[in-house]
């Protein structure tokens, strides 16, 4: 993970307070680390979250989001604000005075609460809404916030937007969707996504789920997409520049669609036309794909790293054209950002300290895609990973419990130990359980908490159910010993001093 996040300056968290707020009839512009228009209030507001140990603030209480409407208009540069209205229809879970959002880049123009002007503050990184009545208890609500987005952040302040060669895409995960647009930031909230990209004729505007029209109005063209299943806030995906769109069928008719640079269409389709092969392979091992179609964009951006953003995984175009990558190599990263519509898009983590599900379980297909189509052996890619193990739960971490992010980077969790460190506990439990049970266990999986949230001791449960045994030793000292256990059948593999080699390709 080689962005450079920006840093969280919030206040201390302190008792929460609810207490009734009346709107004031002017605005007063505040200085801070966001450029956020707010309404004065009778009482400081404070910045929120849900209690994820390794993003305190991340998420907010006492609703539960059921949907999203973004639309954004795109002025034709990427160093300027978009004029976005996020809507949000959400379900109250407890009686509130006012809610929080998160939000942290943009300058809020108006809030509306069903159709009512709302006062608004920040408080650290969140956008703090008080509604002209308090909100009962499972009362249905719609939150309207007209606001910019804007793609340009200081050096320290990095994630959400990422600036292209020919415009812009996303890049939410972990901590940056509401560096985008107003929202409950933590994946354990998902919602249904409709995206409406407004852009000067040209450009292709292309985002997570189906297409639902596109209108053509004198020099714009505004682009509806939806998605068919639900999706967390940092797998969201918004596509704009002079792109072609490839469109292909995949396994039992999935509709497929790539996004590329409109200049590299034919030279890149080599690499296009390997995902319906792809597809079927992780089908032959995990199950029907689960969502309403799948691609690839393909960007003119430096990012360090891929995304599994839902649907339309992000790539770095360079990628697929630098002579440097071995083949095998870029067709097991392709595999692992598919992998991840399963295991972490689908079958979303409920917290952040859950990620070794997502990641652990993308490089185990990653690997085994490598193993079978390339010659590359599993066991020996998982002996070196035990060599290094040890070294990894020191510097980041056990797998289920890594350590959080240094100040002033979001993503710095992503480290080996969720990676190859997390693959390797999955090797120890095929090997533990064997391989009949160990893939009846990655089937049920997906199958039991599709389009759903699930934590590790979901996962432990299950594995226990599936080979009929008492694995919470096992799972103890492997998610969250500071050690690596010994090896089931492998009893020479032993730690390894640090080898110096050039650090591998981020992959998310």
């Amino acid at each position: 993970m080689l962005l450079t996040p920006c840093p969280r300056t919030r206040p201390r968290p302190s008792r929460l307070r609810m207490p009734t707020l009346r709107r004031r009839r002017t605005a007063a512009l505040l200085a801070s680390a966001v450029s956020v228009c707010l309404v004065a209030a009778a009482a400081p507001a404070e910045p929120l979250g849900v209690g994820d140990r390794l993003y305190p603030y991340l998420g907010n209480p006492g609703y539960d989001v059921a949907s999203y409407d973004l639309s954004l208009t795109y002025p034709g540069t990427n160093d300027r604000p978009l004029q976005a209205v996020t809507t949000i229809d959400a379900w109250t879970t407890a009686d509130l005075e006012r809610l929080n959002l998160d939000f942290a880049h943009g300058t809020v123009r108006s809030v509306e609460v069903d159709g009512r002007p709302a006062g608004f503050t920040s408080a650290g990184e969140d956008l703090v809404v008080t509604p002209e009545h308090p909100l009962a208890e499972r009362s249905r609500i719609r939150i309207t916030v007209r606001h910019t987005s804007d793609p340009v952040y200081r050096e320290d302040q990095q994630g959400g937007w990422v600036r292209t060669s020919d415009g812009l895409a996303m890049a939410n995960q972990a901590d940056a969707a509401h560096l985008v647009f107003p929202c409950n930031d933590h994946p354990s909230d998902k919602a249904m996504f409709t995206f409406r990209i407004t852009a000067p004729n040209g450009y292709t505007a292309v985002a997570n789920g189906l297409p639902a029209g596109a209108e053509r109005v004198g020099r714009d063209t505004t682009w509806t997409y939806r998605t068919q299943h639900p999706m967390a806030t940092e797998l969201a995906q918004v596509s704009i520049g002079r792109s072609a769109v490839v469109h292909r069928a995949g396994p039992h008719g999935l509709p497929l669609r790539d996004v590329v640079p409109a200049a590299d269409r034919t030279a890149l389709e080599p690499w296009l036309a390997k995902t319906p092969d792809q597809i079927a392979w992780m089908e032959s091992k995990v199950g029907r794909y689960p969502f309403e179609t799948y691609g690839v964009l393909m960007a003119q951006a430096s990012t360090g790293f891929e995304l599994e953003t839902q649907t339309l995984s992000l790539f770095e175009k360079h990628l697929f054209t630098e002579p440097a990558y071995p083949r095998w190599y870029i067709e097991s990263i392709m595999v692992h950002e598919l992998s991840h519509q399963w295991f972490g898009n689908s079958v979303t983590p409920r917290s952040w300290s859950d990620v070794w599900l997502n990641e652990g379980h993308a490089t185990w297909y990653e690997a085994l895609y490598a193993e079978e189509t390339a010659d590359r052996p599993l066991a020996d890619r998982m002996k070196a990973a035990y060599g290094a193990s040890d070294r990894w739960r020191e510097a980041g971490g056990p797998p289920a419990r890594p350590k959080p992010p240094a100040p002033g980077q979001k993503i710095g969790i992503f480290r080996p130990n969720i990676y190859d460190g997390a693959a390797l506990v999955l090797y120890a439990l095929r090997q533990e359980i064997g391989t009949p049970a160990f893939e009846r266990l990655q089937r049920i999986w997906v199958q039991e908490h599709r389009d759903t949230t699930a934590t590790t001791s979901d996962f432990v449960r299950l594995a226990a159910a599936v080979s009929g045994r008492d694995l919470r030793g096992f799972f103890q000292a492997w998610l969250y010993g500071e050690t690596t256990p010994p090896m089931p059948g492998h009893p020479d593999w032993k730690p390894q001093p640090p080898a110096r080699t050039a650090p591998p390709r981020a992959r998310r």
